[in-house]
């Protein structure tokens, strides 16, 4: 049996088995295994092999509402990968771990806090103070002469609302399992994290985290309301309610620090906890709402909601604490591991951590200014006194511009600098594969050359990474000054001698930017779902995202692997049991499945069973940014699995998979060959630089593209089949 595996891009069954007709023989529309229809041409592969495919692409994609909800669930997807990208060592890897599970928390905070922003900020504060903002809004005149206590409760069921909206974006796996069948024998002790994924519980705390997360988001709308009471009578009855709210902040926080108990083992007394944690906020959050519906205080004269601002600059301050924390962390994980230039060896969780904070940033803000806007477009008078969001937002759209710039000046500057090296290796290698090629060749010799050199970027982009975490880390700080109602102009004038106009204008492009960063993911996403071409070049950070599941943020989309892992182990077990030898065939991110399913299986499964990887990513992105979970030592436990019946093909015009062992071609080796030296062989790509046979073209760079119309694929199959036969 060869069981194909493709990566999410790969959306059609019969476009993985190139056959036409194909018949579902397991599974489902979302997860399910294809044979090609009998009488309908050749239904077998390379050796006489029978061909299945596992079509998964719909688990992680689905409708187009559901596709789109991932655009806004992004941030966390992110955070809660990062979380998983912590170093080997055990010190800065509890570290990296406890710092992600606190910024996920931040996230949640400053989610719910540009809702407090709309919601009472803008318009039960801002705009219903002016009679110009209210005019020809019936929708909401109608609370305008009502008391300020009256509107900040109304309006904060704005907040609360997104809450619970927030909860049922992010849906938990469970409708996945309504039709599944978990594999009827399994460890019941994975050898490795990364073969618990989909075993019963094996995460148990993605439920204590929701009620966490939960608990901490209704906390800060309970202070927002709090705060602004307070500073219109002073405290009374309310201390308590700021007391009670404050505390289960802090119990959050503190559950969260001890990420192990909370997280990775069951207990009733945890779940006890956080049960009465979620309750306690709820019925604090009832009871702050009702206290501030009756409170009929005459408000002082108010430029803003009490205390709006603070909150903000307090959670951007925490997360610039935060990414520094993770940065320094992963730097001293990565030194300890001896990462060297391996692609982000270590320094995957501040990078992930970081790209999730700035989408969260860029969200807040411009829903923040977008509503502004709205509210602002039909005043009467142009000397009228805008609506507009808060200082620090203002500040997050400068340090945004200065981030896009100074990543896009280090990214050419990497591009230049790396140039020469990556061209004179591109050269070495195609004058190594090509030795002969006359004249008549050089413009294709050129064109292989700068793919080659183009793929090889990929090992240069970690200063690039560095640069950008510390830029936003940065940032987030310099939007304290927005307290002190420092003006990024202003501030740059005086404290930096910058042009005002250049700080202005960057202001106003870093608002454009994002702008622009928000329409594209939508766009993005939208065409992520309808075309699979497209899904191509976005489905990386799918594939990396919802792999793993929550452990950092309980918002994230769900984790497919979940099902797709156990149910491709099932599908293993089953065929071998039939007395098939089952020859997995995994490309691209489908070889993360495949080696996941093979560390689920049992011993008696696995003489039965090998693996060919093609175009895999194993070695140059996931053990590179999840060196705890896929690292060498992992790959190697797969191979010792399999009996090492494991072959990986790659190409040096491949920018995302490549090697998993080693690097030289099987002619270069010694005569004596560890195990792991005999796994990796090197595909020349192309395969000549003329046409062949009675073609009229070139032969085409495939470069990351599957290789099962290639003859070395079949050749691979074979060898891989004779083993298994005589295994």
């Amino acid at each position: 049996m060869e069981l194909r595996v493709y990566g999410v891009s790969s959306a059609d069954a019969d476009a993985v088995l190139d056959r036409p007709q194909l018949r579902r023989v397991a599974g489902d529309h979302k997860g399910g295994f294809y044979r090609p229809r009998e009488g309908n041409g050749a239904t077998g592969g390379a050796c006489g092999s029978v061909l299945e495919t596992y079509r998964w692409s719909e688990l992680p994609s689905g409708t187009a509402v559901r596709t789109l909800s991932l655009v806004f669930l992004l941030p966390f997807m992110l955070c809660n990968a990062a979380a998983w990208m912590r170093p080997r060592a055990n010190v800065s890897g509890s570290v990296v771990r406890v710092g992600c599970r606190l910024v996920g928390l931040s996230l949640t905070a400053l989610y719910v806090l540009s809702f407090v922003g709309v919601g009472l900020d803008l318009l039960a504060v801002k705009c219903m103070s002016r009679a110009e903002c209210l005019g020809g809004r019936t929708w909401l005149s109608w609370l305008g002469g009502q008391p300020a206590g009256l509107r900040l409760a109304v309006l904060s069921l704005v907040p609360v609302g997104a809450l619970w909206v927030l909860q049922l974006a992010g849906p938990r796996c469970g409708h996945w399992y309504n039709n599944f069948i978990p594999p009827t024998a399994t460890r019941t002790k994975a050898d490795t994290p990364l073969g618990a994924i989909g075993t019963p519980d094996a995460f148990p705390g993605a439920e204590r985290l929701r009620f966490i997360h939960l608990a901490t988001g209704l906390a800060v709308i309970d202070l927002s309301l709090v705060a602004a009471l307070w500073s219109a009578r002073g405290p009374d009855v309310l201390d308590l309610l700021l007391g009670v709210t404050a505390s289960a902040v802090t119990v959050g926080c503190v559950l969260l620090c001890v990420s192990e108990r909370v997280v990775a083992r069951s207990g009733l007394a945890v779940d006890v906890v956080v049960r009465v944690l979620r309750l306690i906020a709820v019925v604090t959050t009832v009871v702050v709402i009702c206290r501030a519906a009756l409170d009929r205080t005459a408000w002082p004269p108010v430029e803003g909601l009490p205390g709006h601002a603070r909150a903000v600059v307090m959670v951007f301050v925490t997360q610039g604490v935060l990414l520094a924390l993770l940065g320094t962390a992963a730097l001293v994980g990565r030194y300890r591991a001896g990462g060297g230039r391996v692609l982000l060896h270590g320094l995957g969780a501040p990078l992930f951590a970081c790209l999730a904070v700035g989408l969260a940033v860029i969200y807040a803000t411009e829903f923040n200014y977008r509503v502004s806007d709205y509210l602002d477009r039909d005043l009467p008078t142009p000397d009228v006194q805008p609506t507009s969001p808060v200082l620090p937002y203002k500040w997050t759209m400068f340090g945004f511009f200065v981030s896009v710039f100074a990543a896009a000046a280090t990214g050419a500057v990497m591009v230049v600098l790396s140039r020469r090296h990556r061209r004179r290796a591109a050269e070495e290698i195609v004058a190594r594969d090509f030795p002969c090629a006359d004249a008549r060749a050089n413009g294709r010799r050129a064109e292989v050359r700068d793919a080659i050199a183009r793929a090889q970027f990929t090992e240069w982009l970690a200063p690039l990474a560095a640069m950008y975490c510390c830029i936003v880390a940065l940032s987030l700080g310099f939007s304290a000054l927005g307290l002190v109602e420092l003006q990024p102009s202003f501030a740059a004038e005086h404290l930096a001698s910058l042009p005002p106009d250049f700080v202005s204008a960057g202001t106003h492009f870093g608002s454009y930017l994002m702008a622009l960063v928000f329409l594209g993911l939508l766009i993005g996403g939208l065409f992520a779902y309808r075309t699979s071409v497209f899904r191509r070049y976005i489905g990386v950070l799918w594939d990396l995202g919802m792999f793993w599941p929550r452990v950092a943020q309980p918002f994230a989309p769900p984790c497919y692997a979940e099902r797709a892992v156990p149910e491709l182990a099932r599908r293993i077990t089953v065929l071998a049991g039939r007395g098939h030898g089952v020859l997995v065939a995994a490309h691209s991110h489908g070889s993360v499945l495949a080696v996941a399913s093979i560390l689920q299986l049992e011993p008696q499964v696995l003489d039965r069973v090998a693996l060919l990887t093609h175009s895999s990513p194993l070695r140059r992105l996931y053990s590179a940014l999840f060196p705890a979970y896929v690292g060498a030592e992992v790959l190697r436990e797969v191979g010792r699995h399999v009996g090492w019946r494991w072959v990986n093909l790659w190409r040096d015009t491949d920018p995302i998979g490549g090697w998993i062992f080693n690097s030289a071609d099987a002619g270069e080796r010694g005569a004596q060959q560890a195990p792991d030296m005999t796994v990796d062989r090197r595909l020349r790509d192309p395969q000549c630089l003329d046409a062949q046979g009675e073609d009229t073209v070139w032969a085409p760079i495939r470069a990351h593209r599957p290789g099962v119309t290639d003859d070395r694929y079949d050749r691979a199959v074979c060898d891989l089949s004779e083993r298994l036969r005589n295994g």
